[in-house]
């Protein structure tokens, strides 16, 4: 079975999630990834917690089907190394602090002055130019930049997303633009140079609230896990648990009121009879619905909800979802192997009818220096 990016040989010069994130799903389908790290010391994402047989839960998830070779690239000699690497890849990754690859000649305009055909991909936190250019910038700070944290919570508290939200975007966006930049090599023969700023990544996907905000000259709605612009959509007590819905259509609002909860006058209700007339009434909707459900378990207000065609939801912790019914049907985890054992890591999300993604082992440290270094280094003896 032959992968799509079997033969394309990756360079990532790289560290936390995003850069390592963008790579990982070139190495799912069949790149060579070869990763840098710090001589001795490695991606400190290593280092974030041991929760996964005592390695991090990042790492593993990032990192698999990876090479890893330590260097010190202000060494002349691992410069060196490097600059051999480089000269043999298709692809160079890198999210260095600013400034970092212009200091040592690893920028775009100097690699593509010597090899066209490369496609370098830079990532940063703020771009390249403007007066945030050098500022540092991680996950939860983007966040806060764009206007999530502002967005997300409750009204009285501000939260932050519960996973690396802006670091996934800036991920997602380098992953296809790097795609899209090989396809355009095979017709042209020329490589590009990209850049993906995490403010332009995560901003992208703030754009609704932004237009909402900004248009509509309202402050951000933050309705913990009830949905600040549609209604009803969010968590309803029941009997003994919680149940999600949501109504997506007036069609779907007519079908709860009169096949759910059996109360057709609220159908034509001056205070629900629009999207709009609901999210202004919302404490009173919820509280007819709750109302409704008290006498009936979560189960069996689900089971209601799916015979009337009404999109609902349990409240699932990421442990439980590990063990998602839905995923074990369809069996949608492999086998990854780790320094320290095994882990069942989720499949990619796309599905190509025939092929099997690579889903390589994870790394330990250095563990490829030593052929790195035979097949690109003049053959000196493996330091670190």
């Amino acid at each position: 079975m032959r992968h799509p990016l079997e033969g394309i040989t990756v360079v990532a010069l790289e560290q936390a999630v995003a850069a390592p994130f963008a790579s990982r799903q070139l190495a799912d389908l069949g790149a060579r990834v070869i990763k840098i790290e710090r001589r001795g010391v490695g991606d400190f994402a290593r280092d974030y917690d041991r929760t996964v047989h005592g390695q991090s839960s990042y790492f593993v998830w990032l990192n698999r089907g990876k090479e890893s070779v330590e260097l010190d690239i202000k060494d002349p000699a691992d410069r060196a190394l490097l600059g051999a690497m480089i000269g043999r890849a298709d692809v160079f990754v890198q999210n260095l602090v600013p400034g970092a690859v212009e200091r040592l000649g690893l920028d775009a305009a100097t690699l593509r002055a010597e090899r066209p055909e490369l496609i370098h991909c830079s990532i940063s936190g703020y771009g390249p130019e403007g007066p945030y250019r050098t500022k540092k910038a991680y996950d939860l700070l983007v966040q806060c930049e764009t206007g999530l944290v502002m967005s997300t919570g409750t009204p009285e508290t501000p939260a932050k997303a519960g996973i690396s939200i802006a670091d996934i975007a800036t991920g997602m966006y380098a992953y296809t633009g790097i795609l899209t930049a090989l396809y355009d090599r095979e017709r042209t023969g020329e490589g590009a140079s990209l850049h993906v700023a995490m403010i332009d990544s995560l901003g992208e996907w703030m754009s609704q609230p932004a237009y909402f905000s900004r248009y509509g000259q309202e402050p951000p709605r933050r309705t913990a896990a009830s949905h600040p612009s549609i209604s009803p959509y969010g968590p309803y007590e029941t009997g003994d648990d919680r149940v999600f819905l949501s109504v997506q259509s007036e069609r779907e609002w007519v079908v709860l009121c009169q096949d759910v909860l059996g109360r057709e006058e609220l159908v034509d209700d001056p205070r629900f009879r629009t999207n709009d007339d609901r999210v202004r009434n919302d404490d009173e909707l919820t509280a007819i619905l709750e109302g409704t459900f008290q006498g009936s378990t979560a189960d069996e207000v689900g089971e209601l909800l799916e015979r009337a065609g009404i999109a609902n939801a349990r409240l699932r912790t990421p442990e439980q979802f590990t063990r998602h019914p839905q995923l074990t049907a369809r069996n949608r985890w492999r086998k990854v192997d780790t320094p320290a054992g095994a882990l069942e890591a989720l499949l990619p999300p796309v599905e190509v009818a025939g092929r099997e993604p690579v889903m390589g082992p994870v790394p330990a440290l250095g563990a490829h220096n030593e052929a790195i270094r035979a097949e690109f280094g003049p053959g000196e003896e493996v330091r670190g």
